[in-house]
């Protein structure tokens, strides 16, 4: 397992891509893209624009309260325990099982929100994926060489447990 240092957090605040007010603003960027969805809030609203993600990580939860919007999606689930702060084994390999074979749905036991980071890593380059910003809106990367390689120096700042 790898966790996220106290002292590097603050890192990890800044979005990693563009961030949008809302997912209407995004759509022209992602139209004949695969799609990754972090967050369950992201995902609904995503379906609520007609998009169905490809790969959609969710917890259940949104800033740390029960999610009432939880989406509803027909696709391969898959789960992982992901403590907070924290990037699993087993999430790592949910994700790249997902990436080989989508769609599928990840269900987090614990917290997704660094999930953004192994999923950028394992996506195809060209691929679209979003994540919640909390207070802000939705943040879309899309998926380069530059992508994989500042999500490889992410990486780096954490320690292997």
């Amino acid at each position: 397992m790898l966790r996220l240092p106290e002292a590097h957090r603050d890192l990890f605040k800044k979005p990693f891509g563009t961030l949008y007010p809302n997912i209407g603003e995004l759509l022209p960027q992602i139209r004949d893209r695969a799609v990754y969805a972090v967050g369950d809030v992201v995902t609904h609203n995503l379906l609520g624009a007609g998009i169905i993600p490809d790969i959609a990580i969710i917890d259940g939860y949104t800033m740390r309260s029960p999610c009432n919007r939880s989406p509803l999606l027909r696709a391969r689930r898959l789960a992982a325990k992901n403590p907070p702060g924290t990037i699993t084994d087993e999430l790592v390999d949910a994700i790249d099982t997902a990436v080989q074979n989508p769609p599928g749905v990840i269900f987090v036991d614990g917290e997704e929100d660094l999930a953004v980071i192994p999923l950028v890593l394992a996506a195809p380059i060209g691929t679209a994926v979003l994540y919640g910003q909390p207070g802000e809106g939705v943040v879309l990367r899309l998926v380069d060489a530059l992508a994989k390689q500042e999500a490889g120096s992410m990486l780096n700042v954490f320690v292997r447990e």
